[in-house]
């Protein structure tokens, strides 16, 4: 059973959605605002965050902020619909995903499975399979990824994006194809998560010692992991 902490301040939603997710097969637990939350992470074996932005004491962006600096569990933001800069923030500051209130049903539990399908299959690879790619080095199995030994602090979505680029070296990998395998949805119009995703990964990957970018855009077609030249 799957264990998802719901960071809500809005009683009357939280109610029904814990009654929603308890009958498809989730274990629920609430808090009200960012600060219990951080207090229920204590408790541990969470597999996924349901984190809304708006909340008294401490928001979901500061909870966000706090939490990412010790765990990569992920994290599907609930934003006001139509304010675009809080999905920009929640994706800047480390969210795998995020949807805007009000939001059906069946898409939720949709965007929901579609993570835990993508981070547990992660888990369930192979432990021995590795990705060496130059200087980079990814251990699937454990979703782990480094550089020239020291290890990358990545999250779940920014490790499948950079799996899916070095699973395809000098080839261009289209932002359909990396929604669909990395965050385990259709592309939509407008829609700027995998870019988002991809500039918070390219500023954490280092340097390439012939200073050359790792992955670039082609604009109009999506990205490609560049070569050795």
């Amino acid at each position: 059973m799957n264990k998802i902490l719901l960071v809500d301040d809005d009683r009357e939603l939280t109610t029904l959605l814990k009654e929603i997710l308890t009958l498809e097969g989730f274990q629920v637990v609430v808090a009200g605002d960012g600060a219990q939350g951080l207090q229920r992470l204590t408790e541990g074996g969470f597999d996924l965050i349901l984190l809304d932005v708006m909340m008294p004491n401490m928001n979901g962006f500061e909870m966000l902020a706090v939490l990412r600096e010790e765990h990569d569990t992920p994290v599907l933001m609930l934003t006001a619909r139509g304010d675009s800069q809080d999905r920009v923030l929640g994706l800047e500051s480390g969210a795998d995903d995020y949807l805007a209130k009000p939001f059906d049903d069946r898409e939720l539990l949709a965007r929901i499975r579609a993570i835990l399908r993508r981070t547990q299959t992660a888990s369930k690879a192979a432990n021995g399979e590795e990705i060496q790619f130059m200087d980079l080095l990814l251990k699937p199995g454990q979703q782990v990824a480094s550089c020239h030994g020291e290890q990358l602090d990545l999250t779940a979505t920014e490790f499948g994006l950079l799996e899916c680029l070095l699973r395809h070296p000098g080839q261009i990998v289209s932002k359909k194809q990396l929604s669909e395998q990395v965050l385990g949805k259709p592309l939509e119009p407008f829609d700027r998560s995998i870019d988002m995703h991809l500039s918070n990964l390219r500023k954490k990957l280092p340097e390439r010692t012939d200073s050359h970018p790792r992955f670039k855009t082609v604009r109009g077609k999506g990205y490609i992991w560049l070569e050795e030249m």
